[in-house]
């Protein structure tokens, strides 16, 4: 019988609750081209003591209605960059919910050129757990056509900083963005697999209304990467980054009403992205595995839990698999992630 071993290409991690606060445009000392954190965070620009007062009053009610623990995350503005009083606040506020056993762990976003050792230290003791970086892209082009405001090297120096200083490691990377080539994008990759963080993000940029994109795509300076094309492209990252065992926490932005009527102009968009883009990673390593054995499989044994991910948004890769004989017929579901194919 023709059959494939296919362990699991990722490791079943548990997956924490995260509650997000989002902060727009908070600390951020300028506005690169793609941004639109109302759309993106669905979120109204406020300030930071008024985005903690909601929080522990929503913390409150969770706490006398019993709900289980969840992880803080920080996200939409560039945490280190807020004034430090309103840093510590945050982590005071979630270390007041630790005690009580609502919060387990805090991280927060920024961006590379907004660090330093000392401070990043002395948010490590005051309870923050991991850090993840807005880096984007490594390449020097891109990062300058996005109005970021740093190089390549400021951004491999400032991950380099954030593991030095004992905090857990996020990479945020924004294939597509302007001035990138898919070389860069593989360059990208290549980099982030070398760093080794705790987590990776997967942005593909869309134009977003009143964004400077926007503009630069209504007059023709801007071409974003067609979906058919991102996701080939997300698929081999999602590949290399199982291979390095880098868990891959998030392709594409989160719906949004603001996002999902009208605020995306252009750009690899799809409702359930993230599925399509690892249905087409799995896709990938088993016509790998296909090819080699030279012959239709006549048996094909998986692990259950990406049942769902496995034919595609829809059933759209059943075609493609039926090329290789993979058929509902020849699937066998298993409990196990390693299962041995006969």
């Amino acid at each position: 019988m023709n059959a494939l071993i296919f362990p699991a290409p990722e490791a079943d991690r548990a997956k924490p609750r995260i509650q997000p606060v989002f902060m727009p445009f908070q600390g951020c000392p300028t506005r690169c081209v793609f941004c639109a954190q109302a759309l993106q965070t669905g979120e109204r620009p406020r300030g930071v003591r008024d985005v903690l007062a909601d929080l522990a009053a929503g913390l409150e009610r969770a706490a006398d209605e019993g709900e289980g623990p969840r992880e803080l995350a920080f996200y939409g503005g560039t945490f280190t960059a807020l004034p430090p009083a309103d840093q510590f606040a945050c982590l005071d506020l979630a270390a007041r919910y630790r005690a009580k056993g609502l919060v387990t762990r805090v991280r927060a976003s920024t961006r590379p050129d907004a660090l330093s050792p000392a401070h990043l230290q002395a948010l490590r003791e005051a309870g923050l757990v991991m850090l993840e970086l807005g880096v984007q892209s490594f390449c020097d082009t891109p990062l300058a056509v996005s109005r970021r405001g740093y190089t390549g090297e400021a951004a491999r120096r400032a991950c380099a900083m954030v593991r030095e200083s004992g905090l857990a490691l996020g990479i945020q990377l924004m294939p597509g963005m302007p001035g990138m080539l898919e070389e860069d994008f593989l360059r990208d990759i290549d980099e982030t697999v070398g760093l080794d963080p705790a987590a990776v993000r997967l942005y593909p940029c869309l134009v977003l209304a009143g964004t400077a994109l926007a503009a630069m795509f209504e007059r023709g300076e801007f071409v974003p990467w067609p979906l058919e094309a991102a996701i080939p492209l997300l698929a081999n990252a999602l590949r290399a980054f199982w291979r390095a065992d880098i868990p891959v926490i998030r392709i594409g932005l989160a719906p949004q009403d603001g996002l999902d009527h009208g605020g995306i102009l252009a750009g690899p968009r799809h409702p359930a992205l993230g599925d399509v883009v690892r249905s087409h990673a799995l896709f990938g390593l088993l016509s790998e595995k296909a090819s080699r054995l030279g012959r239709p499989v006549e048996y094909l044994g998986l692990p259950r839990r990406f049942q769902g991910a496995f034919w595609g948004h829809k059933g759209g890769l059943k075609k493609a698999y039926a090329a290789l004989g993979i058929t509902p017929d020849t699937v066998t579901w298993h409990d196990a992630d390693v299962c041995e194919m006969r």
